[in-house]
């Protein structure tokens, strides 16, 4: 044996002493967790992989959406006169509630009036030779021609009063509906033209919501559904009811206008507002519905992996219904098996996996 050989022997038995003097005085919980590692690394190498699973039961699954929203009034009219003249009266306050029918203001009917009495102190005297021509009738002592045409010209007069009276009429601002009437925009002695706006006149209970829903769902949507919905500046949760929607989708964003009702009976909500809308479409109590981040897409197919025997094991499945947390499984899994919620972009088919919790 040569110097160098003899000289390598002696430096192989120094590190082999040195490492073994190392191990002995090592803790014994890290002499285990060496072990352990090795066990779990298997013969094959594989190193497990700890994971978190989740057993599958049934659960209410219910599909939301959350969208926004506005608030119209029920009724909203622009009031002006349906005749020109200058105007006389104003009869409402400024921000008030008005009823149906009631007198709002009035421009000048002054010659209509004169008109008006004209017309009926004529009306007695056609009356009466109606009356005359009718008795001579009787007798033969007039012609039936001469009757008629007292008759026509008793009808044209009343006519000619009914029509007189419309004018007059039209003179008048009244309200068409119930409602709260905003700010003037004329004055007393002011011209108003038939195309002067007087004040708006709005109806705030109920209150419309109108709001689009994304084309998917257009099917789903049916009038008598309820909807909660909630504005800023509130705390509680408001309850509304869809009473129509739009004949076909909007070609333009692809989605479907849809209204609905909320009563709004102490007027505390005013038109104008926005909303924050959630719509339940669609609500199943036994569902299979998994975490979201359970998925794997792989090649145009969803999989998810099962728990099974220490080993993790891909199933392919066919999704529902979703929210914001989870997806309704249709196809490929069933209650009670063990589903793994985590690492699963690092899970392949036969992985020795670790459970370190399962809900």
């Amino acid at each position: 044996m040569n110097k160098l050989t003899k000289w390598s022997l002696v430096g192989i038995i120094v590190i082999g002493l040195a490492g073994w003097a190392i191990w002995s005085q090592m803790p014994k919980e890290n002499k285990e967790l060496q072990l352990a590692d090795k066990v779990k690394t298997g013969g094959g190498g594989r190193k497990a992989l700890n994971v978190i699973a989740e057993v599958i039961k049934p659960r209410e699954l219910t599909d939301e959406i959350i969208i926004s929203g506005e608030l119209l009034p029920d009724e909203e009219v622009n009031l002006s006169f349906e005749n020109s003249g200058k105007i006389v009266s104003i009869n409402f306050t400024e921000g008030s509630h008005v009823t149906k029918g009631q007198l709002l203001a009035k421009v000048n009917d002054g010659p209509l009036q004169a008109q008006l009495k004209k017309l009926e102190s004529q009306l007695q005297l056609a009356q009466d030779r109606v009356y005359r021509q009718s008795a001579l009738l009787e007798k033969d002592a007039v012609s039936k021609e001469a009757y008629e045409e007292a008759q026509t010209n008793l009808a044209s007069l009343k006519a000619d009063i009914d029509l007189v009276k419309a004018n007059i009429a039209q003179t008048e601002l009244r309200a068409p509906f119930d409602g709260i009437i905003g700010l003037r925009q004329v004055s007393e002695g002011a011209y108003a033209n038939t195309g002067t706006v007087v004040a708006t006149l709005t109806k705030i209970s109920p209150l419309k919501i109108e709001f689009a829903v994304p084309e998917r769902y257009a099917g789903a949507i049916k009038p008598g559904m309820n909807l909660d919905f909630n504005v800023e500046g509130r705390l509680e949760t408001l309850p509304a009811r869809i009473y129509a929607t739009e004949s076909k989708v909007d070609r333009t964003t692809h989605t479907l206008p849809v209204r609905a009702l909320y009563a709004n009976s102490r007027g505390e909500l005013l038109p104008g507002r926005f909303t924050n809308i959630h719509l339940k479409t669609q609500e199943i109590e036994n569902a299979i519905a998994i975490p979201t981040e359970c998925i794997v897409p792989e090649m145009g197919v969803d999989k998810v992996y099962l728990y099974k025997n220490g080993k993790a094991q891909p199933v392919t499945i066919t999704k529902g219904i979703r929210n914001e947390a989870r997806v309704q499984v249709l196809t490929g899994l069933n209650y009670g098996d063990t589903i793994i919620t985590s690492g699963t972009m690092q899970l392949r088919t036969g992985l020795p996996v670790t459970l370190d919790e399962v809900k």
